[in-house]
């Protein structure tokens, strides 16, 4: 059996009457890329806190790299590594000489440090690099040298909050290929993301709304759970069909690709047979359609869509 690296039974959190976090249980195994999403305030940020022992819980409980999470919060300090968008390089030190002093924050003995230090600058295209100022780095080196400091006391959870926010695409790629050598070596891996094509890539994920855990699984299972079905099709008139579709009750979501329109429906309502249905009534009628795959972005925004709903309908 996979070895279990967290595990949270209904962890929340409290800040005065805001709730941010409500009875949040999860599970993630020794290996796992696994990607927390949710729109902006949902509790991702949050919850990623608690797990590393910033944050106390209000209240549930949990374990992260077998240490306590309410009691044993220096333990899983020390155990994890940590990076974010903004993660603090020390701008007037040289690349390798930041390596080295994080090694040395992270406890890493001076007779494994050099070694260590090495290891990370060849492995991550970083040594030829390695004299250089870190604040002279473009923002795709300074995420390499951000995840080389996050992980240079080869950690076995690490802890990625928004990583690759204002990096282009292909440091972004680059990025997502170093990931995953890491969990192939062992290295747990939770990250939040605003990236679709990022939580893609993720081996499972788990949908977080209002503080309250909406769905977890691989991406394949969430997008199939929302039951999506999808048309692609041109139109002259798109702009103003797309007007007309947003009203039907049947139309979950419509996505504007220039002259192209893309339809989705949910259960067992037909997307093709709506639209014409709809258009029709309003003297279009559209040509060839092609079928879509949804995709994970679908079904994040129908999630988020459905519980914004739902929230509206309670308040009122």
């Amino acid at each position: 059996m996979s070895e279990t690296i967290v595990k949270t039974e209904k962890l929340s959190k409290r800040f005065g009457n805001l709730v941010a976090v409500e009875d949040v249980s999860l599970e993630v195994s020794r290996g796992e890329i696994f990607g927390i999403l949710g729109p902006n305030g949902a509790g991702k940020s949050t919850t990623i806190r608690m797990l590393c022992g910033i944050l106390d819980p209000s209240g549930g409980r949990g374990t992260v790299v077998g240490y306590d999470i309410a009691t044993q919060a220096e333990k899983i300090k020390q155990n994890i590594g940590y990076m974010t968008q903004r993660f603090s390089l020390y701008e007037d030190l040289s690349v390798e000489e930041n390596l080295s002093f994080y090694a040395g924050i992270y406890g890493v003995s001076r007779r494994e440090r050099r070694a260590r230090v090495k290891s990370a600058l060849d492995a991550l295209g970083l040594y030829e690099r390695r004299r250089q100022l870190a604040g002279t780095l473009s923002g795709g080196w300074k995420q390499r040298v951000a995840l080389a400091s996050s992980t240079i006391h080869q950690p076995p959870l690490l802890f990625l909050d928004e990583p690759t926010a204002g990096v282009d695409p292909v440091s972004r790629r680059e990025f997502w290929e170093r990931i995953h050598i890491l969990a192939s070596q062992g290295t747990t891996v939770i990250v939040t993301t605003h990236y679709m094509d990022e939580a893609e890539r993720c081996h499972r994920l788990a949908f977080i709304f209002a503080g309250r855990l909406l769905d977890v699984g691989t991406p394949e299972e969430v997008v199939a759970r929302r039951e999506l079905r999808v048309i692609d099709f041109e139109l002259e008139r798109a702009v103003e069909a797309a007007e007309i579709l947003r009203g039907h009750p049947e139309i979950d979501q419509i996505v504007h690709f220039g002259p192209h329109l893309r339809v989705i429906t949910r259960g067992d309502a037909d997307p093709e047979e709506v639209v014409r249905s709809a258009l029709a009534a309003h003297g279009m009628s559209i040509g060839r359609t092609m079928p879509g795959q949804p995709s994970v972005e679908d079904a994040f925004i129908s999630i988020v869509r459905a519980q914004e709903t739902a929230t509206k309908d309670r308040a009122a």
